[in-house]
């Protein structure tokens, strides 16, 4: 039988919430940078997985060559999404003490 106070529950969760809520809107201010072949292209983005600027170096435009470029900014981003979650999840997993809350460290 449950023999805590229901109404301490709630409001521990509730304010679990709103901290959640603030961590994220912080965590989204937040960037990573990367960086693929060898600088050639790099890109920012924060912890919403948005890209946020790109820097293609001059030197890899290469009009015989578009598919390099392209594969270059797809790994780019690729690499940028996978940090940006991986700041996201390992800074809720702190704030939740590693319990996974869908919707929260996914």
């Amino acid at each position: 039988m449950f023999k805590g106070n229901l109404g301490d529950i709630i409001r521990q969760a509730q304010q679990l919430g709103e901290t959640l809520k603030e961590r994220q809107a912080e965590l989204a201010r937040r960037t990573v940078d990367v960086s693929v072949g060898g600088e050639m292209v790099r890109m920012t983005f924060n912890g919403k997985c948005e890209a946020l600027s790109i820097h293609i170096d001059p030197e890899v435009v290469d009009r015989s060559d578009v598919r390099m470029l392209e594969d270059l900014v797809l790994s780019a981003v690729n690499e940028g999404v996978r940090r940006s979650q991986q700041m996201m999840q390992e800074e809720m997993a702190k704030l939740t003490g590693g319990l996974n809350i869908p919707g929260v460290t996914s």
